[in-house]
């Protein structure tokens, strides 16, 4: 495979679009970083402006392809997009915003959540999703905004994911990723159709015709790039669109190797932990509340798609850092290394990861962050530790899941945000008392995007095959067993806060709910 050309890879994340250039034969030539605004209007609550993320988008394609080797590569020939699940955009027929983008981490639906878990018996769907919806998902979200901002919804001419209406800008049409729909707003992909009597079961019957108007598996083809867009990011109409899907998804098709026992861990300011199952001919696989899924075809259509996550992660190390301690990112090296100085059995502090909710296996948008242990002596770096151990206990939680459901965990691979925290890293591997690999100077959303979009124009065969080829570069972690030994007890203590402080912190967000 090799000829003139590049792949134009979208990645539309929780601060900010990256665009990022491949050749045809997976080289990657540069990506550009444009940020955008979060909102919090109430506690639990995040919202974003669909217009930035497109200006983003426009922004950083433009001065990527400008770049001396982007433009010596030749013309843009495909492109595919990965985004943030979940973030629900509101909009009218023509595909302008009608109100801000509820944000994926946003835990405002969980009542609306809580009620799909009576619907199981009627709505044997919900079996993939572990039994419900979580607060995150567009379905609760969607029946959020029917029932709190009425006026909204009967306006809306669609209800669609980020991924979605990044599509439309691209193509002019409503065309949605079967990974989105599968593992986001119920579609059966083995019947090929929305549960339109869960939705009716939940008050929001017309939803089916908000939503995307075709569904289409990933790497199959959204459409030729419109002249409009074409002309917005300054490069030629008529390049391939193929479906993409969610941001931590896809990056199991960037991760090289075989896929049998791989859990790709990605973690940023959330983290999302993903495998796929091979299942022989008329073999079910094993449905747990434990954790998201398996669905059915939702990557790969000959597997089955297992998702966990963490809501806050990175997002909690950040706050810890930059909104308490008021550490620029300047100064965070050094306080990582301060952190890293610190004996995790001597500072005396347990902290929750739980800032937003959690995802699995608790599946409990009313859960918050804690810290307990404090004193006048403690310190900033201790402070710091503390943190990345919650959120390595959160990493372990997950991961211990997916053991009991009976997956896999024979190879991890661990990518994004922690690549730069080499003080997360370690943490994680010491708590789970596994080797786990770290992608090296790359970003597994652009490269599976670049999978997708090879995939999409026929340069590749199918997505194994481009996943085969477009492998990164990864190096070894390896726990310290001392330390595993100290985080066995750290790690009870996590799950014993975490319950014992689970009543105080439903009361508490019930209490603002109804203020």
């Amino acid at each position: 495979m090799s000829t003139d050309g590049v792949l134009l890879a979208i990645d539309l994340g929780t601060e900010g679009a990256r665009v990022g250039a491949f050749t045809v034969d997976g080289e990657p030539l540069g990506s550009v970083h444009r940020g955008y605004r979060t909102t919090y209007p109430r506690p639990g609550w995040a919202e974003q402006d669909p217009e930035e993320w497109w200006s983003a988008v426009v922004d950083a394609t433009r001065t990527l392809l400008a770049e001396p080797r982007s433009a010596a590569a030749g013309p843009v020939v495909a492109l595919a997009c990965a985004t943030t699940a979940s973030t629900v955009a509101v909009l009218d027929a023509d595909g302008r915003p009608l109100r801000p983008a509820i944000l994926w981490m946003d835990s405002r639906a969980w009542a609306q959540s809580a009620a799909t878990t009576a619907l199981l018996d009627e709505h044997p769907v919900l079996a993939w999703s572990g039994g419900s919806d979580a607060a995150e998902w567009l379905l609760p979200k969607a029946v959020w905004v029917a029932e709190h901002e009425p006026d909204v919804f009967a306006r809306a001419g669609r209800v669609v994911e980020a991924i979605d209406y990044l599509t439309f800008r691209l193509t002019g049409r409503w065309v949605g990723s079967q990974m989105n729909a599968v593992c986001k707003y119920n579609y059966d992909p083995l019947a090929r159709r929305f549960p339109v009597e869960l939705y009716a079961a939940l008050g929001v019957e017309g939803l089916v015709d908000l939503l995307p108007d075709e569904i289409v598996e990933v790497g199959g083809p959204a459409g030729p790039l419109t002249a409009q867009a074409a002309d917005a990011l300054g490069i030629a109409a008529g390049a391939a669109v193929a479906v993409g899907g969610i941001d931590a998804h896809v990056s199991l098709l960037s991760c090289g190797g075989a896929s049998a026992g791989l859990v790709s861990v990605v973690s940023g300011t959330s983290s999302a932990i993903v495998a796929e199952l091979e299942l022989g001919p008329g073999t079910q696989p094993a449905l747990t509340p434990e954790v998201w899924g398996p669905y059915p075809h939702a990557l790969r259509t000959d597997r089955w798609l297992v998702e966990g996550g963490q809501v806050s992660s990175g997002s909690v190390l950040t706050w810890a850092a930059e909104s308490i301690m008021g550490v620029t990112r300047a100064e965070l090296p050094a306080l990582v290394r301060g952190a890293a100085a610190v004996e995790p059995g001597a500072h005396g502090l347990r902290a929750l990861d739980t800032f937003m909710g959690n995802r699995t296996p608790h599946r409990d948008p009313r859960l918050r962050g804690a810290v307990v242990g404090l004193t006048l002596g403690t310190t900033r770096e201790e402070l710091y530790r503390a943190s990345v151990e919650a959120v390595a206990c959160g990493t372990r939680a997950v991961v211990d899941s997916f053991v009991r459901a009976g997956v896999m965990c024979d190879r991890l691979v661990l990518s994004g945000g922690i690549e730069h925290n080499p003080l997360w890293q370690q943490v994680t591997v010491d708590v789970l008392g596994r080797e786990a690999e770290i992608v090296s100077g790359d970003n597994l959303t652009l490269r599976a995007c670049a999978v997708i979009a090879a995939t999409g124009a026929g340069l590749v065969a199918n997505l194994d095959d481009g996943a085969s080829r477009f492998a990164p570069r990864t190096r070894t972690l390896t726990p310290d067993a001392g330390r595993h030994a100290v985080y066995r007890e750290t790690y009870d203590d996590y799950v014993s806060l975490l319950h014992t402080l689970a009543p105080v912190m439903h009361d508490s967000v019930d209490r603002l709910g109804r203020a």
